[in-house]
């Protein structure tokens, strides 16, 4: 069994905001998979139902961003899920809008959510999948950027575009395994190389517009 978790703040006042970016790949994911996020439990709106023979939960905390670990918890808690078989995804202000990771392990960064589920598990050694959402422009307060939607429509289908990836990489991890998951989130959005001859004075292709 697997437990999927996406990071967010629960209401309408948070929608599509960066910070809901694990929110919206667990509502994409759920509706890949025909999973009806239609339960309430361990503080998270969630859903169950099976990919490639294993089943799966997805789950969306309630308790706000900062309290992340409260729900996630109780969750592996209640479904006994292994460590290694525990996905959060997240945003993440130190990528680039799109692009993805996935680490089997690590420290939280900058991000408060996960900060909460560190400290409550007492242990970083689970999976996650990372989607950057860019860092804040000069002018910007931290939390107000995180908090702000996507401006553009170049923005948003760039954002759309790669949580529908992060969904593809979790259903890599689950039917493949992690080192393929994360070379698959690794390469995603990622400028090809050139050949030598082809290359101009910056030494490589700018990035290809989303």
């Amino acid at each position: 069994m697997y437990v999927v978790v996406g990071l967010g703040n629960p209401g309408s006042k948070y929608e599509h905001t960066r910070h809901n970016a694990g929110f919206d790949v667990v509502t994409l994911l759920a509706d890949r998979l025909g999973i009806k996020m239609d339960k309430l439990k361990c503080k998270a709106v969630y859903g169950e139902g099976r990919l490639a023979g294993e089943k799966i939960v997805l789950a969306q905390p309630q308790t706000f961003m900062n309290l992340s670990g409260e729900s996630v918890t109780a969750l592996v808690n209640w479904f006994k899920v292994d460590m290694d078989h525990l996905i959060v995804v997240y945003d993440d202000i130190d990528l680039p809008l799109g692009r993805l990771r996935m680490r089997e392990k690590g420290s939280a960064g900058t991000h408060n959510g996960m900060r909460s589920i560190i400290y409550l598990l007492g242990r970083d050694d689970f999976p996650r999948v990372r989607m950057g959402v860019g860092a804040p422009p000069p002018q910007w307060d931290l939390a107000d950027w995180v908090l702000s939607r996507y401006e553009t429509p170049e923005d948003r289908q760039a954002a759309f575009d790669a949580m529908n990836a992060a969904g593809d990489v979790i259903c890599t991890f689950i039917t493949r395994g992690p080192s393929f998951a994360s070379q698959q989130a690794t390469l995603y959005g990622k400028p090809p190389k050139a050949p030598k001859e082809e290359r101009g004075d910056a030494g490589g292709f700018p990035p290809p517009n989303p």
